[in-house]
């Protein structure tokens, strides 16, 4: 079965949702989006139930990854690498921290040859996609920001008085507030300030609730097909004229379909999926292609590769009074989830009659709470509590930019988020797990996060299997220079917490005992480098931001046109020439507006509004 659209856009996520909406603005346009998973579930609107969307086939690829010269503590030396399978993509399993990068980062992709991505050019787009609700607690450059836009863009309310008390300490440390997300990101001293988060009402503002639900995805020339697994592009043509006709896919029964464009392809699978797209379809490097059974179509030697992504180390401090501890998270998800066996109401509500009075206060008080996030969107579940963040640099490098982020995160969580998402063995790295992790414990974890990694990993193809996960070789501190900025930022996190507030009292930097034996580390010590070095290679852990590996210059143009081949497009993350100092998602729905308003100058397309300039003359047809 088969069926003919004027474009075909695979993969419904951070980009690709946004594609298929804007290019679905002219009701002339017949649009097709591919997307493997389903709508989301219910629980992804609940912003602090994020980690239940990762580890869960229904919402995520399930990869894991080759670290490279870390993840030595965590199971099997894999790195988890949690990829969103639904609509929404990763806008619907990430922490939502809405964070477009330093300017200075586009404008050195543009230096770079990536023409038409400077700061200058890619702030109308930021703006474009952006609903920002302003608020008291956060500092806004106004001209920089757009009220009016589809995705809700605000700030957690109430807020965390650890995450007002984390801006406090950064302060102190001699990091100034300001906006993260304005036109002057500061100096070498750099920013701090809460979270601009992608929610609206307290509820996740995923690009499929933000794009897609409700009028959009009833267009009558708008065809979304869920459940739908792109095996391969479709290509046409002699070497040297191939053209992209569309693509095949397998549907959830299995059955092989295709849909074809007559105007144009685009893939919008993300880091991992785009490439391996590519790879499968005949697109890459010829040797690795052929190693696997895979006729190569176009000579491409760098589809997959310079993979970056941004990696972390989470410090964690035991922190009365600042840490938000499991019991406060579960009362504030409503009676349901303190249900019998793991919460102490009974597990039939038929039986809360006869609960005591204690028990019959708490499910009142659990009512409250839900009710007041679903009315209001307030309360303790309106954020996945990263609540707070810091940029500045390093001074070891990359002055473009800042090199460096730290975030804030207000729970220490408990076993099934460190063994399950973060395959940590608890028993290992905590001095007694059961009392560390207790359901009312109050920890803080402050993450170190160097955001401008020189290590280039790679993605290439296990076999010539759709259905196989593609081999992702990470490489972490590959390069010797990113674990000098990893340590310069470990101590900085260090000098944070230092200067929090007086009235708190923070508990020392829990250690794993067997580090601490290894290099003779005392409780409340000053670790060495060493030490703090043998952490990071044990236990850093991805922050979810693959980019680069169909990156303009060396795969696409800076029209985001696949070199070689024609009528085919890349627009999502892989693309970016290196990656953005900071948080990913934002940049990458910036890809996408930009992205839609490509396609539709070259193809007179209609859309509601055009917010970049564009040249008078273009053409559909990739330099083949």
């Amino acid at each position: 079965m088969s069926d003919t659209f004027d474009f075909v856009v695979v993969g419904a996520g951070a980009a690709g949702a946004i594609i298929a909406s804007r290019l679905s603005e002219d009701p002339t346009c017949r649009v097709a989006l591919l997307e493997a998973g389903e709508r989301p579930p219910a629980a992804e609107l609940v912003p602090a139930a994020c980690s239940s969307m990762q580890v869960n086939p229904v919402t995520d690829w399930m990869y894991t990854a080759d670290a490279g010269r870390c993840g030595l503590g965590l199971r099997e030396g894999r790195m988890m690498m949690p990829r969103g399978k639904m609509l929404g993509g990763s806008t619907g399993i990430n922490y939502m921290a809405y964070v477009r990068g330093h300017p200075g980062d586009f404008d050195a992709w543009a230096q770079g040859g990536a023409t038409g991505w400077s700061y200058r050019d890619v702030l109308p787009y930021f703006m474009k996609s952006e609903g920002l609700v302003p608020s008291d607690e956060i500092a806004i450059d106004a001209p920089a920001h757009n009220k009016a836009g589809p995705l809700g863009v605000s700030v957690r309310s109430p807020v965390i008085p650890g995450a007002r008390e984390f801006v406090d300490a950064a302060v102190a440390a001699g990091i100034p507030r300001g906006d993260y997300n304005g036109r002057d990101r500061g100096g070498p001293a750099g920013v701090v300030s809460l979270f601009q988060t992608s929610t609206r009402s307290g509820r996740r503002s995923s690009t499929y609730h933000a794009f897609l639900e409700g009028e959009t995805e009833k267009r009558a020339n708008l065809t979304i097909i869920t459940g739908a697994h792109v095996t391969r592009v479709l290509l046409e043509g002699p070497a040297g004229q191939v053209v992209a006709t569309g693509v095949e896919y397998r549907t959830a029964g299995g059955e092989i379909r295709s849909a074809h464009a007559a105007r144009e392809v685009v893939l919008s699978g993300g880091t991992i999926g785009s490439p391996q797209l590519l790879l499968l379809s005949g697109i890459g490097p010829r040797a690795e292609l052929e190693a696997v059974g895979v006729t190569c179509r176009v000579d491409s030697p760098h589809v997959g590769k310079h993979l970056k992504d941004h990696l972390h180390v989470g410090l964690c401090f035991p922190a009365p009074g600042v840490g938000v501890p499991l019991t406060e998270l579960g009362l504030s998800f409503g009676p349901d989830a303190l249900r019998a066996p793991a919460g102490p109401l009974p597990a039939d509500p038929r039986d809360d009659a006869t609960m005591p009075a204690a028990l019959q206060a708490l499910k009142q008080e659990a009512e409250r709470r839900i009710t007041e996030w679903a009315t209001e969107g307030r309360g303790l579940i309106s954020s996945s509590l990263y609540d707070a963040g810091a940029w500045f640099s390093t001074g070891l490098g990359d002055q473009h930019s800042h090199d460096a982020q730290i975030g804030f995160f207000a729970c220490g969580y408990n076993t099934d988020l460190w063994s399950g998402c973060l395959r940590v063995d608890t028993d290992q790295y905590f001095d007694d797990a059961s009392r560390r992790l207790a359901v009312d414990a109050q920890s803080m974890i402050v993450l170190a996060n160097p955001v401008q990694p020189h290590s280039e990993g790679e993605i290439v193809l296990e076999s010539a299997d759709p259905a196989d996960h593609p081999v992702i070789r990470m490489n972490y501190f590959g390069d010797p220079h990113d674990m000098k900025v990893m340590l310069a930022v470990m101590r900085r996190v260090l000098d944070v917490v230092a200067h929090w507030p007086a009235h708190r009292t923070i508990g020392p930097l829990l250690i794993p005992p067997f580090l601490a034996r290894k290099h003779g580390y005392t409780e409340g010590a000053v670790p060495t480098d060493a030490l703090l070095e043998d952490l990071a290679l044990h236990y850093s852990w991805t922050v979810y931001h693959p980019t680069t590996t169909c990156r303009i210059g060396s795969v696409v143009d800076p029209e985001l046109r696949v070199l070689g081949v024609g009528k085919l497009r890349v627009a999502d993350a892989s693309v970016m020439p290196n990656v953005v100092s900071g948080n990913t998602n934002a940049a990458t729905m910036m890809i996408g507006e930009k992205a839609a308003e490509m396609l539709a100058a070259d193809h007179g397309v209609k859309i509601a509004a055009f917010v970049g300039e564009h040249p008078a003359s273009r053409t559909a047809v990739s330099a083949i």
